[in-house]
């Protein structure tokens, strides 16, 4: 999240921080950030105000295959686009640097890098990076590169997103999908395109949240938890217990959509930004299982996502959970959930405290239901004119305020 707080001190708005951060997540959290992937984002804008959803999941190629097609590059070039106000360049400059001259390993990506040490050796250019030469993983602390990488960001920061989606860089994903039993064709590269809306507007209390729309399986997940806990004049049903409610309402939307499993990691994260002047971004993003297929696409130093059909049943953008809230038209709460049901379930929790009143940043209060032990959620509670950054306390923080 330096990259990212390095962005709004000089001079980047919410929106310029968030593309800078996933980019340099790409490099320094591939497990679930992955260039490959895809995710969603909410930004609310203070003037005018608006609140806009920005869909670039991964999606499934026409003629099926267990690549997905990449949206993460497209996703977040439109949100800077949209919303950013630093040339483009600037927002990928840092990631681009981190590959070509090497990062720590993080406590956060080995402990995600540990128990996926089986996908990490089927594939010559993630084993490069992350093992050593025993074929053992490289401890945390360890500084490791990814110079081709570092060369697809150099073509995406020259010649803009669509250097991802046309030739060369397309020809690499098009021949090695092919060459592997996929069917990803140069058309449906080209022709991706993020999908813009409104996203769901749900009053509690005296807030305003926005989340993902029922458009996508996040929004129909998250509205299945509200529905049992809000009721329809926007009241907690119980705001005595609302951790036991969360957890029941967890397990029934659940049951609900007959999810009774899921693999230990689905290849997820998020963040959340907000700024000086009050715009916020919540995004998270998802490659469907630890390095998505598992597969590095060509000499593009690219992870392809797992089709969402073929590769982890598409059960992680389910779980994608960006929020924000608003109270008299200024930003309250910015926050995400990624990695499982675990992660919506306490980005719900926060918000639901929230509108009763509490304070996010005492220690404790940003609690976790225990269902998965990958999940990811960070807020930004803003009160007073002060944004505070709030880290999952069973996990690692990624979120940033500027003052």
């Amino acid at each position: 999240m330096e990259v990212g707080a390095t962005v709004l001190a000089h001079g980047g708005d919410a929106a310029d921080a968030a593309a800078a951060t996933y980019f340099a997540l790409a490099v320094t959290f591939p497990v679930a950030a992955g260039i490959g992937g895809g995710g969603i984002c909410i930004v609310f804008n203070p003037n005018p105000q608006k609140a806009e959803e920005l869909d670039f999941l991964p999606r499934d190629a026409d003629g099926g295959g267990p690549f997905a097609i990449p949206g993460n590059v497209a996703g977040f070039a439109e949100l800077q686009s949209l919303y950013g106000r630093l040339p483009w360049q600037r927002v990928i400059s840092s990631a681009e640097g981190l590959a070509a001259t090497g990062f720590p390993i993080s406590q956060a990506l080995h402990a995600r890098l540990d128990p996926n040490q089986d996908v990490i050796r089927l594939d010559a250019e993630i084993a490069r990076e992350f093992l050593d030469e025993t074929g053992h993983l490289k401890a945390p602390g360890s500084v490791v590169d990814a110079p081709a990488l570092a060369q697809t960001l150099s073509h995406i920061r020259v010649d803009g997103a669509e250097a991802l989606y046309n030739q060369p860089l397309a020809g690499e994903i098009v021949n090695y999908a092919h060459a592997q039993g996929g069917d990803i064709t140069p058309a449906e590269l080209s022709s991706y395109r993020p999908e813009r809306g409104a996203p769901s507007q749900i009053p509690i209390g005296d807030q305003t949240v926005f989340l993902p729309s029922d458009r996508v399986g996040a929004g129909q997940y998250a509205h299945a938890l509200f529905a049992r806990l809000v009721d329809a004049q926007g009241q907690v049903v119980d705001a005595d217990h609302i951790g036991a409610g969360v957890a029941s309402a967890t397990k029934a939307a659940l049951d609900s959509f007959r999810i009774a499993s899921l693999p230990r990691d689905l290849g997820a994260t998020g963040f959340a930004v907000v700024d000086s002047s009050g715009q916020a971004v919540s995004c998270a993003v998802t490659m469907d299982g630890p390095f998505g297929s598992g597969r590095t696409a060509g000499n593009s130093g690219v992870a392809l996502a797992a089709a969402p059909k073929s590769g982890g049943g598409g059960l992680s953008p389910a779980f994608l959970a960006p929020a924000i809230a608003t109270s008299g038209g200024t930003v309250t709460f910015a926050g995400t959930g990624a990695g499982g049901p675990n992660g919506t379930a306490m980005i719900v929790r926060a918000l639901l405290d929230l509108v009763k009143g509490g304070d996010l940043t005492r220690p404790g209060v940003l609690g976790a239901t225990g269902l998965e032990p990958f999940e990811t959620a960070n807020v930004v509670q803003c009160k007073d004119s002060v944004c505070t950054a709030v880290p999952d306390p069973r996990a690692f923080g990624l979120a940033a305020a500027g003052q």
